[in-house]
């Protein structure tokens, strides 16, 4: 019988879940907590014309710039890119299509479309004119609001220190960072993770993401999984 409880699966397995076009969100911080197995994935595959979701760009050659900076995505939904120079001349050329978000509003965008709340109101940038020519406003008990549309994503991908094979996840120290919301804005979220370990060793208390967010479990480079199938 099919261990439904066991969500471990192949990087290249996981793969077969990616497509050309698609949205993907990923977590992170400037690369830390952001998938390395699986962002390698996507750039051996091939996989072109992403709309890519998360807080930054990371840098040329690490995390999710690696796939920006090989023109991968013709469109980035994120807090800045100023790390990232070369996101910055692929915005200014034309090639790369980027929506900015405050740091806040965009983790909120995204944790809202993670709870299946469709957009969100806030008072910030309605002194831009920019900012408004381009959103929907909102009066709220004689207040004005931009609304804010919620965030989902086809692919979420994200990164945890440990997991059971259930999908619980824990994550390490700052690589938490967005990682737990965009875990749960996916319609599809895979996990890359460090270390593996038996159902029922985590302690509840330390779960951050419940496996009920997570549909499959890539184990990182080097991860001993085989006695998940013993």
């Amino acid at each position: 019988m099919e261990n439904t409880f066991n969500k471990i699966i192949e990087i290249n397995e996981a793969m077969k879940h990616f497509r050309d076009g698609m949205i993907i969100m990923f977590g992170g911080f400037g690369g830390i907590g952001t998938p390395p197995a699986l962002i390698d994935g996507i750039l051996e595959n091939g996989l072109k014309d992403l709309t890519l979701i998360g807080n930054d760009s990371g840098f040329p050659h690490i995390g999710i710039g690696k796939v920006v900076s090989q023109g991968r995505a013709k469109k980035m939904i994120a807090s800045h890119i100023g790390s990232n120079p070369v996101a910055g001349q692929l915005m200014t050329d034309g090639k790369m299509e980027v929506e900015f978000s405050p740091q806040g509003i965009l983790a909120e965008r995204i944790r809202a479309g993670g709870v299946g709340i469709p957009a969100i109101l806030s008072d910030i940038g309605l002194d831009n004119d920019i900012v408004t020519s381009n959103k929907q406003t909102c009066n709220l008990d004689g207040k004005m609001y931009l609304v804010e549309t919620a965030l989902t994503a086809e692919i979420s991908i994200v990164f945890a220190k440990k997991a059971d094979p259930y999908g619980n996840l824990i994550y390490d120290k700052s690589a938490r960072n967005t990682n737990p919301l965009v875990a749960m804005a996916g319609d599809l979220t895979i996990a890359e993770v460090e270390e593996i370990v038996p159902l029922g060793s985590l302690d509840p208390d330390e779960i951050i993401t419940p496996g009920v967010f997570v549909d499959y479990i890539v184990p990182s480079k080097g991860v001993n999984w085989n006695w998940a199938w013993e």
